[in-house]
């Protein structure tokens, strides 16, 4: 791959990250999804350390948003941090245990059709989210019978195309706290994931394991990599702004219409062997 051909996929790839990871509409299903259409190898083990990458850059746009809310997390009594420990229990167990057989099941050659599910089953999770939003009158503050079940839904959105802002947002809305509470919570839910998966993925570069993948990229590829960070983080800050407006409405219609006409696309083109 050349330098202008890594650099301007790279540039899609971190823009569509940057503006999918924080709207409920999956990064990671986006990103499998373009990744095919732009003929990457979905196989190999580069391509899942630019994925980690491209994340590593909204995760910058998180902390440049929510830097005071991070700072108040190590102030006493500690009760919305010891929250976010325990709600990143299991996606990170999850992850060591199954992520690298999810990831190969969606770089596989049924893929595509797992892609179509996990958006439809998405839309469907919102939908029903903006029904329960606009009739719960009395929402309560963020607790712990609302991080649990947020817990479980983050770690449901390992499959690409469960989106895990919708997901963990659905969760917390549904089960009545404070939306403004819930999308604040969904986002800083995002650090130790990324942070989490980056340590993952350095340590299968510096002891890959037996018969893995191994991680190789030329100059090119780095280049656009670093481009491709940094359109993440840019356009990651900017769907953090839109989707605490379109969290304070509770209108998620759109994004349910979007997410099934993708998912009818993914199951057109896995038909027709297009992809």
């Amino acid at each position: 791959m050349n330098y202008f051909e890594a650099i301007w996929k790279s540039i899609v790839l971190g823009t569509v990250q940057g503006l999918t990871e924080f709207l409920p509409v999956s990064s990671s299903g986006h990103l499998s999804l373009l990744q095919r259409a732009l003929g990457f190898d979905m196989a190999g083990g580069s391509m899942m350390f630019v994925n980690v990458m491209l994340h590593l850059g909204t995760l910058i746009a998180v902390v440049f948003v929510f830097w005071r809310d991070i700072l108040g997390l190590f102030k006493k009594p500690f009760k919305t941090l010891l929250m976010l420990i325990v709600a990143t229990v299991p996606a990170g167990v999850v992850g060591v245990v199954a992520g690298d057989k999810i990831d190969e099941l969606f770089a596989g050659a049924q893929g595509l059709l797992y892609l179509a599910i996990c958006f439809a089953a998405t839309a469907v999770m919102l939908l029903v989210c903006e029904l329960v939003a606009k009739r719960w009158k009395h929402p309560k503050p963020l607790g712990w019978k609302n991080a649990v079940p947020m817990a479980l839904m983050q770690a449901v959105a390992l499959f690409p195309g469960i989106s895990r802002s919708g997901s963990t947002i659905v969760a917390g809305t549904v089960s009545g706290a404070e939306r403004e509470d819930v999308a604040k919570f969904s986002f800083l839910m995002s650090i130790p994931i990324i942070l989490g998966s980056v340590a993952m993925e350095l340590k299968d570069i510096i002891f890959p394991a037996e018969g893995a993948a191994s991680v190789s990229m030329g100059g090119a590829e780095i280049v656009g990599m670093i481009v491709g960070v940094v359109c993440a983080a840019v356009f990651g800050f900017l769907s953090v702004k839109v989707m605490l407006k379109v969290i304070g409405k509770a209108n998620y219609k759109w994004f349910a219409f979007y997410l099934v006409l993708l998912s009818m696309t993914c199951f057109w083109l896995d038909a027709l062997a297009i992809l």
